[in-house]
Order: structure tokens, then sequence, then C-alpha cells
């Protein structure tokens, strides 16, 4: 009975492992998870984003927005204004990301606190 419960323990966790692997495969980089944080406070346009998002490349930016839209994550709208703009706006799917984001912006706050205490 106990080599059953085991084996059955085994193939819970690798399932659970591959899951997070697939979800590692879609929200994989640097800024995937960031540009989702931003885009679950209101919809953005893109210069918007690349000023909210330190660091990244108007290219990668790109890159990552079609990836993202691609997951279904994000939506892209073009605006009808002169010139034309383009506006990303958080998914009803990439929505359900925003407790993710959450937790892992509250644990990096407690990790640079528990690093600054350590020094």
């Amino acid at each position: 009975m106990e080599v059953v419960e085991k084996k059955s323990a085994l193939i819970t966790c690798s399932e659970k492992i591959r899951a997070i692997h697939d979800t590692m495969d879609v929200l994989s980089g640097k800024w995937k998870v960031s540009i989702i944080a931003c885009l679950c406070f209101q919809p953005m346009r893109y210069s918007e984003i690349l000023r909210e998002v330190e660091g990244i490349s108007g290219k990668m930016l790109s890159r990552e927005l079609k990836d993202l839209e691609m997951n279904n994550l994000i939506h892209r709208k073009v605006l009808n204004t002169k010139p034309v703009s383009v506006s990303y706006e958080i998914s009803d799917y990439g929505r359900s990301l925003k407790e993710l984001t959450n937790v892992i912006a509250d644990w990096g706050i407690n990790h640079r606190k528990e690093m600054i205490k350590e020094f």
C-alpha cells in the first residue's frame, strides 16, 4: 500500500514539474512577467510600456509583446487615431497571472529585506 502511495506521489510530482516547465516556457525570459504586471494595472501604449519596464530595448519589447499576444495573455488594439496608435491590454486569460505577479513581487520585496539584514 505504501509503495502505491509513493508511486502516486511521484506521478503527481512529475505532473507538477511538467506543468511548471510549461508555465516557464510561456513566461520565460527577463521581461514577460514585468510586462504582464504592468498591463494588470491598466492598458498601455507601446511607448508607455517601454518607459515602465526599465532596461528593455524596443526590439525586445516588440518581440515579447508578440509572444504574449500569441499565447493569448494580452490583446493588441489598434486605436482609431491620427497617427494610428496601438494599445496593449491584459486578456481575461492573462489576468489569471495577476496573483502570480503579486506573489513574485511580494517574495522579491521580502528577499531584498532578507539580503539587507544579512549585510
